[in-house]
């Protein structure tokens, strides 16, 4: 049987390949929420190659430094032979992996590096010291930072005086791009409607390890049944694997916040109120620790005069799972866990229509160059685009848009972002006229309203013809399926 196709990922290998022909060694950090491919981006560039590949293991109430030592002098000694030694001393295991490589093309990951490094005070120290006087002298020599707790890459290695200078790269991943995302359940041989498909995103977002748990020959309202509503159920038990092992004692502190915005974007004083927080940097902290983790993303909106950015925003939970997880799962884990949930139909979920509206956003948020492309905009001609808010003031009322896109040619698009079943009211129309009447526009701006939605819109929407345009994104993943089957 031949190895499932590498999917997606393309620009980030190029830049990864790139550093094999500098002619000197390179540092590289990697980071990104769990589930997200990172170890699996790295394989894929050291195919063919010399590859050493280390991994620390989640920290735990009984876990030390030394059990963390232990697990990768064992690695070590797999991958080279036995170790004349004690294990007791990172400097040792670092001199032996860069004896091991002194010169010649290498590659070395040191997965879930915070695992590895968080309890031992000296772990840093002794890395540097064996980069600067081991790893770096092979010109050839790749050396990658990986993990998944970001805000201890940042602390311990990104601002850390000692890789100052000495990082050649730095790699965020995010979810897989839409064709990516069809790409792989084309792979997996799911072959259902385009909107069973955007069901299956809804939830798992473009993570691609989500995606390649379903299960073909089932529909998508029964995959969703196997993977959230049964006790076995690899989505009903993994929200503890990610945030317990990315936060440990301080999750309890996480979920709170990331519940709030499950029902939509909020401004920080608004998530303060709600969670009854004074408005202090701590929250703030919190808040960027979740954004680093690749959960929350905070949207700054702007002035459409000046095109600069405001300094007011709102903070949105882009991470699928988690919403689906938080809002349908969590609250129910009891009645799931003794099996009263297993016929349980997505159309009768609590405010599904809202949420699954929500999910939707952001899928279409994370590939916004779709939209860009299908609108004729060049990148290099956006002043700004993201969901835009426009707050209340004596002179003018609020408004808040789906999203929004400023040219630099004095022209806006405002996009309406509709996920439905059936097609489009409407409704839709009147709602759209009563939001830009209140949108503040400056002389010799024009503002064009679209309108994003899946499964068609009624025959009075185009016959209104109130929409510049109108973008059905599912055309997006039937050109993919197109190009996969092409391949």
């Amino acid at each position: 049987m031949t190895d499932p196709k590498f999917i997606d990922r393309a620009e980030e290998l190029a830049l990864l390949n790139l550093l094999t022909r500098k002619g000197s060694a390179s540092l590289i950090v990697v980071r990104g929420r769990r589930r997200i491919g990172k170890s699996r981006l790295i394989q894929e560039f050291a195919k063919n190659k010399k590859f050493y590949s280390f991994a620390g293991i989640p920290p735990t109430k009984d876990s030390t430094p030394q059990s963390q030592r232990d697990l990768f002098a064992l690695q070590l000694a797999q991958a080279i032979g036995p170790l004349k030694e004690p294990t007791n001393d990172w400097a040792y295991l670092f001199s032996m992996l860069a004896k091991e490589t002194p010169k010649g093309e290498a590659i070395i990951l040191f997965d879930e590096i915070s695992w590895m490094g968080s309890k031992d005070p000296d772990f840093i120290g002794k890395l540097k010291n064996a980069w600067d006087l081991g790893f770096s002298k092979n010109p050839k020599l790749i050396l990658i930072f990986c993990g998944s707790v970001s805000t201890w890459i940042d602390e311990n290695i990104i601002s850390s005086t000692a890789f100052f200078g000495r990082i050649s790269l730095f790699l965020k991943l995010d979810e897989l791009s839409l064709s990516g995302c069809r790409s792989l359940l084309h792979q997996k041989g799911f072959k259902r409607s385009i909107y069973e498909e955007f069901i299956i995103l809804s939830i798992t977002g473009g993570i691609p390890w989500y995606i390649e748990q379903i299960q073909p020959e089932l529909s998508a309202h029964d995959n969703i049944r196997n993977l959230c509503f049964l006790p076995s159920g690899m989505l009903f038990n993994d929200f503890k694997a990610i945030f317990h092992d990315l936060f440990e004692k301080r999750s309890e502190t996480y979920r709170p916040i990331v519940e709030v915005l499950t029902n939509g974007a909020m401004d920080f004083n608004e998530i303060c109120k709600a969670l009854n927080y004074s408005k202090s940097g701590t929250l703030s902290g919190y808040l960027n620790d979740l954004i680093k983790s690749g959960f929350i993303t905070r949207d700054y909106t702007w002035s459409i005069n000046t095109g600069r950015p405001s300094t007011a925003s709102k903070y949105r939970l882009s991470d699928n799972y988690l919403r689906f997880y938080l809002r349908y799962i969590h609250s129910n884990k009891d009645r799931i866990s003794r099996g009263n949930l297993k016929d349980q139909s997505l159309s009768e979920l609590p405010n599904w229509n809202t949420i699954v509206g929500l999910q939707f956003e952001n899928l279409v948020l994370k590939n916004r160059k779709k939209i860009w492309d299908k609108l004729g905009i060049r990148a290099s001609d956006i002043i700004s685009d993201n969901p835009y808010f426009q707050k209340p003031t004596k002179t003018k009322a609020g408004l808040q848009i789906d999203y929004l896109i400023q040219t630099r040619y004095n022209t806006l698009f405002a996009c309406e972002i509709k996920f439905s079943m059936h097609p489009v009211s409407s409704r839709v129309v009147a709602d759209m006229k009563e939001k830009l009447a209140k949108l503040t526009l400056p002389k010799r701006f024009s503002c064009w309203p679209v309108l994003i939605h899946v499964n068609g819109v009624s025959d009075q929407v185009m016959d209104d013809g109130y929409f510049a345009k109108t973008i059905n994104f599912s055309e997006f993943l039937e050109s993919a399926k197109e190009m996969a089957c092409q391949n």
